[in-house]
């Protein structure tokens, strides 16, 4: 319950180390586990540490107490940091429309413990999810959408962020465009997979573009959500090679599953706090 992670990032220069860690031995702390990276192209620097008590038995620091002393390293690096509890939760709201194999392989990996993310409650755009989400005892808010209703919706799932005390927004396969607004307001906080490697085939049938084009391969891209429709800064990545001889319903499948596999994977990376955002890409340590 002791141990936290701090992630930074910051103007690259010396003593950043040296800064921290400094702080770390005043208080007590060791470092379990450490990653960062120098960006000669942006000049920043990022970092992130897992640290616990060094001793056994001495009065701990809450986490409040270990912000507020850490301030004057901040402000002398001039850092944007964080710095939670391992053994905290993020809090994760699922969004999904009609396709729901990324919903339900989110939902059985939290459910096994394979992702350390709670699930408050899931908003769909329709009403086909709701008995899957009763199934893994999570609430379930149908919200449909028309034109002229969208800024009324998107409210509400703002006034569920807030009811639900949301660290994250997954979008599993929500197929309607957000709006600058909500984009702007959950900046940094709203995660999306792409059907496509790199947004080469945009629209509802991309693996029929696909298949009309012949490619090779297939994959899927998971980034964030900006006002930029599918060119957020990019978290991770896959693809699985496939043939002449498949239909469009088995590069369908076959990307299906690279979908969800992208997706579980850069939840993962986000939650565990190994994603920082370096201007439109991201440094992602392993």
């Amino acid at each position: 319950m002791d141990n936290y992670i701090l992630t930074l990032s910051c103007p690259d220069r010396p003593g950043i180390v040296h800064s921290v860690t400094g702080f770390l031995t005043q208080h007590d702390l060791n470092i379990v586990d450490s990653s960062q990276f120098g960006d000669p192209t942006s000049k920043r620097f990022f970092l992130r540490i897992h640290f616990a008590p060094a001793s056994k038995g001495k009065e701990r620091n809450s986490l409040d107490q270990l912000k507020q002393a850490f301030e004057p390293v901040a402000q002398e690096h001039n850092m944007d940091f964080q710095l939670c509890p391992v053994s905290q939760k993020p809090r994760v709201l699922i969004m999904v429309s009609k396709i729901g194999h990324c919903l339900n392989d989110l939902l059985f990996r939290q459910s096994t413990g394979q992702l350390s993310i709670h699930v408050p409650v899931i908003v769909s755009n329709h009403p086909d999810y709701a008995p899957l989400a009763a199934t893994y005892n999570v609430p379930f808010v149908h919200l449909p959408v028309t034109p002229e209703t969208k800024r009324e919706q998107e409210e509400r799932v703002l006034e569920l962020v807030q009811e639900h005390n949301v660290d994250l927004v997954v979008l599993a396969r929500y197929m309607q465009v957000l709006s600058p607004r909500l984009c702007e307001v959950m900046s940094g906080k709203i995660i999306n997979i792409h059907h496509s490697f790199l947004p080469s085939f945009k629209g509802a049938k991309p693996y029929h573009q696909a298949f009309d084009r012949g490619v090779k391969i297939v994959g899927a891209t998971a980034h964030f959500v900006t006002s930029d429709l599918d060119e957020g800064p990019i978290i991770e990545q896959d693809v699985v090679r496939v043939n002449h001889a498949m239909s469009p319903k088995e590069l369908t499948h076959a990307g299906s599953t690279v979908e969800s596999n992208v997706l579980a994977r850069a939840v993962k990376t986000v939650t565990e706090r190994r994603v920082l955002l370096n201007g439109h890409k991201t440094v992602v340590f392993n």
